[in-house]
């Protein structure tokens, strides 16, 4: 015999008893309508809950394995819940060393780190920098100063890059983490370029703009020249303010005929991608808009 939910059952007949109660006035059909509207993806975005880390999961978070704190808690920052990142920045220091950017949560870095809020990609970068063992301070960069500069090793080379991209990124030595990267921009080995490109769009300092126009207009690997180009344009740590600094020599790398076609097209795109402006891949309309909105 099949057993019978009575918890749903009576719920289900509460909600008629409702319905009918409030149906007293008008009709049935009204008083449901605010529960069976229809949603669309189309519709302008609607709050599913009021967007709160819950009670219950802050007091669960303490039975719960480093591993699994860290993805409940990036999963629910990524979505923007109060008081997830405050979490997050309590809890982070005692997950180093204790969690491992693999699986569920490796998808959940990657997700933050593509957020359209830099909180979010703050946060992502904070559990990085745990699941890498890595600690804010000088040390880490004294530590590996030596292996960015002059490991003959590839890997550890890229990881030395990457790693203090992070660090710096989280205030520690930034300006000495930006003249590490800066020295590995014209390697010529374009796998160290490409974790030097990255890196500087993660340190996000001011002054590693103009070092990424210079590679993406010059650099002689296209992978470079398009790593440069979505750094400025849209992944890394920089502000919206910071990146709309790059639209004037942008400007001038559309007008810029010795350009090869992929990478005026990417010139066009990263325009799109800082001013949210959908125009034609013409160098003029885009100096036009520039010219009106500078008015």
């Amino acid at each position: 015999m099949r057993k019978i939910n009575w918890w749903a059952t009576t719920l289900a007949a509460a909600a008629f008893l409702l319905g009918t109660i409030a149906a007293g006035s008008g009709n049935l059909r009204a008083a449901w309508e605010p529960i069976a509207r229809f949603v669309s993806l189309q519709d302008a975005p609607k709050a599913a809950s009021a967007n709160v880390l819950s009670e219950h999961e802050i007091a669960a978070l303490g039975g719960m394995p480093p591993q699994s704190q860290a993805e409940l808690l990036l999963e629910r920052a990524i979505n923007h819940y109060s008081g997830a990142n405050a979490q997050i920045a309590a809890r982070v220091e005692s997950w180093r060393g204790h969690i491992t950017l693999s699986g569920r949560l490796h998808n959940l870095f990657v997700t933050a780190i593509n957020s359209d809020d830099l909180t979010v990609r703050v946060a992502g970068i904070e559990v990085d920098i745990a699941g890498r063992n890595l600690t804010k301070d000088s040390s880490t960069v004294d530590r590996l100063e030596p292996i960015a500069r002059f490991s003959e090793e590839q890997g550890p080379r890229a990881n030395a890059l990457w790693d203090l991209a992070l660090v710096g990124n989280r205030g520690v030595d930034a300006d000495r983490v930006a003249d590490i990267l800066l020295s590995a921009i014209h390697d010529e080995n374009v796998n160290i370029r490409y974790w030097a490109v990255e890196g500087l769009a993660y340190l996000a300092t001011d002054a590693a703009i103009a070092p990424l126009l210079d590679v993406f207009h010059d650099d002689s690997s296209p992978m470079i020249r398009e790593r440069a180009a979505c750094g400025l344009a849209q992944s890394g740590m920089f502000s919206a303010e910071q990146r709309r600094t790059a639209v004037p020599r942008l400007l001038d790398f559309a007008e810029d005929g010795a350009l090869d076609a992929n990478t005026r097209t990417w010139v066009f795109q990263a325009l799109r991608d800082i001013t949210g402006q959908s125009l034609p891949h013409d160098a003029t309309r885009w100096r036009q808009w520039h010219a009106s909105v500078k008015r």
